[in-house]
């Protein structure tokens, strides 16, 4: 039996900031602060139980980060429940991205990764 994708789903969206007055992009100093927003589109109450990123900056380095919890939490989120954070990165070329997974725990002890889109960090202005 299958598990129906509508009891266990989280969405998450992200927004990314330059942080200029942490930068020193003489030094390859850039950071960056990215606020994620999830939300609980699924049936169940949800517990958000470790995090998993995988970093690549423009030299194509890949740094991964695995922990328990975000920002020291481990928040459960409702159905149609939303949790927010912010945090930062910091890479040593001025154009990266970001994505990776939470592990999830449901209110019925079911087990689930949410996917963090990928998404780009980028010094103002190196893009466009």
């Amino acid at each position: 039996m299958s598990e129906s994708p509508e009891r266990y789903h989280i969405k998450v969206g992200t927004e990314v900031f330059y942080v200029p007055e942490q930068s020193e992009p003489l030094q390859h100093r850039f950071v960056f602060a990215y606020r994620i927003t999830l939300q609980n589109t699924g049936a169940l109450s949800a517990r958000l139980l470790s995090r998993h990123w995988i970093i690549t900056d423009a030299n194509g380095e890949i740094r991964e980060v695995r922990g328990d919890g975000v920002v020291g939490e481990q928040p459960l989120i409702e159905p149609q429940g939303r949790y927010q954070y912010t945090s930062g990165s910091m890479l040593e070329t001025p154009v990266g991205s970001m994505r990776g997974s939470y592990r999830m725990q449901a209110e019925d002890g079911h087990e689930f990764d949410a996917e963090i889109p990928a998404f780009t960090l980028a010094q103002p202005g190196v893009l466009n």
